[in-house]
């Protein structure tokens, strides 16, 4: 017994490998149709096409095209996250926010699909999975500590921060791909917003 377990356990593990690579070319080529053909644009059948398998194989590692979504969105958000742990950020709290600021909109206008996917409703049906909806919340939570510090971590703030970048980010993909027109109002977009949100606090007291 103890023999049969030592010679099967390499070829379970290695079995193992080759489905999670499979699923990682899966959503890799996901994102690679994304790209192309826009989000709602990924069917099943090129996909399959893509690497190399008939529709009905993909099953066998996703149960559903929502799945697939799920998955990209969480590698989606995995990589803000990663991008947020290796950014220094200063220690002036009016400074951090704008570096989570900038940071936050060229990840966004980098990649139209993966913003879309993130931070719009654009797949009719999509609910991420709890899972992967807790990497979204991670990062609003890292984001409310730099808004913190710097006198604009309320509910109310974080609403408004989240509308102010969004719309950013959508007036830069939608009106000036490509370019810089409203990536470089960042900062003045920033400074508006705590200046306004001091203001209210004040009148508020």
């Amino acid at each position: 017994m103890n023999l049969l377990m030592a010679f099967g356990e390499p070829t379970t593990d290695r079995r193992a490998a080759r489905h999670e690579a499979t699923k990682a070319e899966i959503v890799e080529a996901a994102w690679a149709l994304a790209r192309e053909h826009g989000l709602a644009g990924v069917s099943l059948r090129d996909l399959a096409k893509r690497v190399g398998m008939q529709p009905p194989s993909l099953y066998s590692y996703f149960p559903s095209k929502h799945a697939i979504y799920d998955a990209m969105f969480a590698q989606g958000y995995e990589a803000l996250l990663e991008l947020r742990r290796r950014t220094e950020v200063p220690d002036d709290p009016r400074e951090a926010v704008r570096v989570m600021a900038r940071q936050f909109l060229a990840f966004c206008v980098e990649d139209p699909a993966r913003y879309q996917l993130l931070f719009q409703r654009t797949i009719p049906g999509f609910e991420p999975s709890e899972e992967s909806y807790a990497l979204a919340t991670e990062v609003l939570g890292a984001t409310s500590t730099y808004l913190d510090r710097a006198g604009a971590g309320d509910a109310e703030s974080r609403d408004l921060w989240t509308a102010l970048l969004t719309g950013l980010a959508d007036q830069q993909i939608s009106n000036d791909p490509g370019g810089d027109r409203w990536v470089r109002l960042v900062d003045t977009a920033v400074d508006m917003f705590l200046d306004s949100r001091g203001q209210t606090r004040r009148r508020r007291r």
